[in-house]
C-alpha cells in the first residue's frame, strides 16, 4: 500500500507540475492571441461582452487540450476555429441577427501624427470601409477578417470548414468589392 502511495503522489505532482507549466504557456499565448480572437469575434457579430466570454471559453478548451495531450500541430488556427464554433453557438443561442459594429476599445484609431483634415479623412475612410465590410456576405466577411489577423488561406479553410479553392475566391471577390467601393 505505501507503494502506491508514493506512485499516486509522485503522479499528482507530476499533474501539477504540467499543469503549472500549461497555465504558464497559454498565459502566453492569452497575451499574444487575445485581440485577435476577440477583432474576430466582434467582426462576426458578437458583442463585446460575449466575445471577451467565448474567448475565455477557447482558452479553457485550450488548457482542456494541452492535459488531454492532444497534438499542437497549428494551435493558433485550432483556437480561431474553436472560436469561430463558440461564436456560431453562442450567436444561435442568442438569436441575433449578424450585424459587424467598430468597437473603440478594440485597436481602431487614427494616427494622432496627421492633422485634423487627414485625421477626420482617415475616419471617414475607416468609417466607409466599415460600411462596406457590412455588405459583404457573412462567408466572405469572415474570410476577410481572419485574413487580416494573419491566418493562411488553409487555416482559413479549416477554421470554416471550406475548400482553399472558396477561401482564394471568397477573399478576391471581397477585395474587389472593397476596391470598387473605396473608388465610388
Amino acid at each position: 500500500m505505501a507503494l502506491l502511495t508514493i506512485s499516486l503522489t509522485g503522479q499528482a505532482r507530476a499533474r501539477s507540475e504540467y499543469g503549472q507549466r500549461f497555465e504558464e504557456e497559454i498565459a502566453l499565448l492569452f497575451d499574444a492571441w487575445r485581440t485577435g480572437l476577440l477583432r474576430y469575434l466582434l467582426s462576426s457579430g458578437l458583442s463585446i461582452e460575449d466575445g471577451e466570454e467565448v474567448v475565455q471559453e477557447v482558452f479553457l478548451a485550450l488548457f482542456q487540450h494541452f492535459v488531454g495531450d492532444k497534438p499542437r500541430g497549428n494551435l493558433r488556427g485550432w483556437a480561431f476555429r474553436v472560436a469561430h464554433n463558440l461564436g456560431l453557438k453562442r450567436r444561435l443561442a442568442m438569436s441575433r441577427r449578424m450585424e459587424v459594429s467598430i468597437h473603440p476599445d478594440i485597436e481602431t484609431h487614427i494616427d494622432s501624427a496627421l492633422n485634423p483634415e487627414e485625421q477626420a479623412a482617415a475616419a471617414q475612410r475607416q468609417t466607409h470601409l466599415a460600411s462596406l465590410g457590412r455588405a459583404l456576405p457573412e462567408q466572405d466577411r469572415c474570410c476577410l477578417a481572419l485574413r487580416a489577423e494573419g491566418l493562411r488561406y488553409r487555416e482559413i479553410a479549416e477554421v470554416l470548414g471550406m475548400s482553399l479553392g472558396s477561401v482564394s475566391a471568397s477573399l478576391a471577390r471581397s477585395l474587389r468589392r472593397l476596391a470598387r467601393g473605396e473608388k465610388g
